[in-house]
């Protein structure tokens, strides 16, 4: 609950697809968590890391249509150094792979519509079947208000192992002044944005994403984590030359959790703030909140 309320926090910095300056075309990070205690019974700490790679390659079909695809890969390990139960997955090591692709209409009066289909591949990469896969979409309609502001809204969806879960997003590309921006996708990822110089820029983050992962070893019987993170940063931007940058995030984790469920404990449907059904019994301990870090590179280009 204080995942979701933390969550909901966060409408206000949203950011669209296409309705900014630039695009990451390539995008690869690092991240550290800074060992964190468990809630109870163990005595050691757990520190996570966590790799991640995106690429994007938006074609233009013709002057009001675009095909959008992006493939994202994610990686997160926790280790420590208890002693768990055979049946309770650790360390932890799970991937994801999430590709998105679809349409983006363009119409009259700054108006547009973002339609994809999203297919993905969530799995601690052990004998991997069909149960490892997901599938999911999204839908935005985005209006243009002034060279300073575009705002859309829509929703994703996401058949995830505990069930169906409905996202709404609001899209929010706002230019306050020459210096101040926010952009974001809520309530998955957001920017408020200070202009330093052309070539740096600093401000905080915002990235919320609850994702699951099929384990598929035998001890674990066709067990899923739930992973859930909220991570505020204070971040720094800056260009090293032409179009590649360097940025940097520091701040804190809220709300982070790697639950283990039976393959069987199901949720009838979540929203971010409400979860209709939800009896499941997890059968790990997770660990504190804490400090992160990261470090990522980003090829970025203008759009036209």
């Amino acid at each position: 609950m204080k995942y979701y309320i933390l969550t909901t926090l966060i409408l206000f910095f949203s950011m669209s697809l296409f309705a900014q300056e630039t695009i990451d075309l390539l995008t690869i990070s690092g991240r550290y968590g800074f060992p964190s205690s468990y809630d109870s019974i163990y005595d050691g700490k757990a520190k996570e890391v966590g790799f991640m790679a995106g690429l994007v390659a938006p074609a233009k079909i013709s002057e009001k249509s675009i095909w959008y695809t992006s493939v994202n890969y994610f990686y997160f390990h926790v280790s420590d150094n208890e002693e768990m139960p055979k049946d309770i997955v650790n360390p932890i090591n799970v991937h994801g792979i999430i590709l998105r692709t679809g349409l983006v209409q363009k119409f009259s009066e700054g108006r547009a519509l973002q339609i994809f289909f999203s297919p993905r591949l969530m799995s601690d990469f052990h004998n991997i079947d069909g149960t490892h896969f997901q599938y999911g979409g999204m839908v935005l309609y985005e209006k243009l208000f002034s060279d300073q502001l575009k705002m859309g809204f829509g929703a994703m969806y996401n058949q995830e192992f505990f069930g169906p879960y409905l996202v709404p997003l609001i899209n929010l590309n706002w230019h306050i002044n020459d210096r101040w921006s926010i952009t974001g996708l809520i309530p998955v990822y957001a920017k408020i944005k200070y202009k330093i110089s052309d070539r740096l820029n600093v401000g905080l983050s915002h990235f919320g994403l609850t994702t699951t992962y099929r384990l598929g070893e035998i001890d674990y019987d066709g067990d899923y984590l739930e992973r859930k993170s909220i991570d505020e940063t204070l971040f720094a931007r800056y260009r090293l030359a032409g179009n590649i940058y360097i940025e940097g995030r520091f701040g804190y984790a809220i709300g982070r959790s790697y639950a283990q469920y039976e393959a069987d404990q199901k949720v009838d449907f979540s929203l971010p703030l409400i979860s209709i059904g939800d009896n499941r019994v997890q059968k790990n301990v997770s660990f504190h909140d804490g400090l992160i870090a990261s470090l990522r590179f980003v090829y970025s280009i203008p759009i036209p």
